[in-house]
């Protein structure tokens, strides 16, 4: 009995033993198809992240471009602005000091001319200032043709106020004050007429704005004089820091200037300013 219960144990042992082998390799494609399963998954995961990346990198990148061309139309109007700043700058300066210097004696002079010409009427010829006037008037017409861009010159403006108060005397018959104030008119008339004379020696750029009048400029720091508004364009001279010059014009962030000894050509709106 003893040996056939230890048969009957050795065979419930190895039917045991029969049947977990069974278990285990039947389980075997099943853990291998668990393991490559996620990897599978973490691969196409990891595909897509970097899909939506790469998307991303060119929206920004788009952006990014958009922006470039935002702040370069921005640049050329802050440096249209600053031209504009430093032309007012310049017009009110000079007429400060005109009316701090000469316009209280310029109008006390005027006025008592014009008393003394009252006084000699008869000795001025009336054709004679009815023919500088009208001369004076075509002149100022013609000036006011030939400049474009920017403001009206002041020069011509205060022509203007001349050959007013010299009609109104010519209208009172005082002749002699008629003439006068319009010699006076002429004066500034030919001052606007060698302004544009300085700005026609120059060939106009495309593009170019001339300033409304010249204004007095200084190079902040040692900078290259180009021949026109472009580093393409070939280096004229080299002009040392603090150099006084005379601005005419501008288109885009460069500007046309003129130097002491004659010599005219563009640089950049940064390396100068306002003396």
């Amino acid at each position: 009995m003893s040996v056939l219960c230890l048969l009957s144990r050795f065979r419930l042992c190895f039917s045991l033993v029969l049947v977990m082998s069974a278990c285990l390799l039947s389980a075997c494609p099943k853990q291998q198809s668990l393991k490559t399963s996620p990897d599978n998954e973490a691969v196409e995961t990891e595909r897509r992240r970097y899909q939506k990346l790469h998307e991303q990198h060119l929206k920004l990148q788009r952006t990014l471009e958009e922006h470039d061309a935002t702040k370069r139309t921005l640049e050329d109007n802050l440096a249209t602005l600053q031209w504009r700043l430093l032309e007012k700058d310049a017009q009110i300066n000079e007429l400060m000091e005109r009316q701090a210097s000469q316009q209280r004696m310029l109008d006390e002079a005027v006025v008592e001319v014009v008393r003394a010409k009252a006084k000699r009427r008869s000795l001025e010829s009336k054709a004679e200032a009815a023919s500088n006037m009208a001369e004076a008037e075509i002149a100022i017409k013609a000036l006011k043709t030939q400049i474009t861009g920017g403001e009206q010159d002041p020069e011509i403006l205060k022509a203007e106020q001349l050959l007013k108060m010299g009609a109104l005397e010519f209208e009172k018959e005082n002749y002699g004050g008629a003439l006068y104030l319009t010699s006076q008119a002429k004066g500034h008339i030919k001052i606007g007429q060698m302004r544009l004379s300085n700005r026609e020696n120059m060939a106009p750029v495309d593009g170019e704005i001339l300033f409304a009048q010249p204004l007095p400029l200084q190079v902040l720091k040692k900078s290259n004089l180009r021949q026109g508004p472009d580093l393409k364009h070939k280096v004229v001279t080299t002009l040392s820091k603090g150099v006084k010059v005379t601005g005419y014009s501008y288109k885009g962030q460069w500007v046309r200037i003129k130097t002491g000894d004659g010599t005219h050509g563009w640089i950049y709106q940064t390396l100068v300013g306002g003396r």
